[in-house]
């Protein structure tokens, strides 16, 4: 099995190591990776500057490579360009701090997944719920069980998998379950700062508001030390409004 391995926080990060150093266990690995963090990004993609390649060595060892440009990005030109085949699976992670509810949007991490899927390919997105993770090791003994099951199984077109683990050992876990996107949202500010040349810049901050309580929903799930797997699709269509709109008195 031909595994391609990509994340938004940057080729260096720990996460994406762990996540390659597990996916060898499966198959054949090429890592494609944005050179520096790409965080938030979305599904962004580069159109008006030129997109670099160049390799990476961890540990004095060719690791992989190294694209100034967007998870997205890495996804399509490392299809395109830099594989011999079209990988069989598309692992996006481990991302530090978690990809559920709302945040899903924003996610460099899912949208690389979701590229994947754009193409055909399998694709699962991985997340912690935390900035600086404890371990990896129960993402790592999970994918050892979910992977072999979308392999055999196969997703729907145009699913991935979206995935959330608690910021937990593995014996802490309390188990997995099949969730639901979130509504939570963060309520948004931006700090007005000074430079030392005397120029305005603003910094992002905002704090999370969560909105579910069921127990199905990816927030809520993690909260409670599960881990979260949720399916998601690239089609936004609002099918049962669709219905509803094809009733309007649209004129021109």
């Amino acid at each position: 099995m031909k595994i391609l391995v990509t994340n938004d926080d940057g080729i260096f990060s720990e996460g994406i190591q762990e996540l390659a150093s597990l996916a060898c266990e499966f198959g054949e690995v090429s890592v494609v990776a944005p050179e520096v963090e790409r965080s938030a990004v979305g599904h962004a993609i580069t159109i008006s500057d030129p997109i670099r390649v160049s390799e990476v060595e961890r540990n004095g060892k060719f690791f992989g490579f190294a694209v100034r440009g967007t998870p997205s990005d890495c996804v399509k030109i490392a299809c395109s360009q830099l594989l011999a085949e079209k990988p069989d699976l598309i692992l996006s992670g481990i991302n530090h701090g978690s990809n559920t509810a709302k945040s899903v949007i924003y996610s460099g991490t899912v949208s690389a997944a979701s590229e994947g899927t754009m193409m055909g390919i399998k694709s699962i997105a991985v997340s912690i719920d935390s900035w600086k993770p404890k371990t990896y090791e129960l993402a790592k003994q999970f994918l050892r069980k979910l992977i072999p099951q979308v392999m055999e199984n196969g997703l729907p077109e145009g699913t991935l998998l979206n995935v959330n683990l608690p910021n937990v050992f593995p014996e802490q876990c309390e188990g997995v379950l099949s969730t639901k996107q979130g509504k939570a949202r963060y309520v948004e500010f931006f700090e007005k700062r000074i430079d030392p040349t005397g120029k305005t810049y603003f910094w992002l901050g905002g704090k999370k508001l969560s909105f579910d309580t069921e127990n199905d929903v990816d927030d809520v799930a993690v909260s409670q030390n599960k881990i979260a797997v949720t399916p998601i699709t690239y089609d936004l269509t609002n099918y049962r409004f669709w219905e509803e709109l094809k009733d309007w008195n649209l004129e021109f």
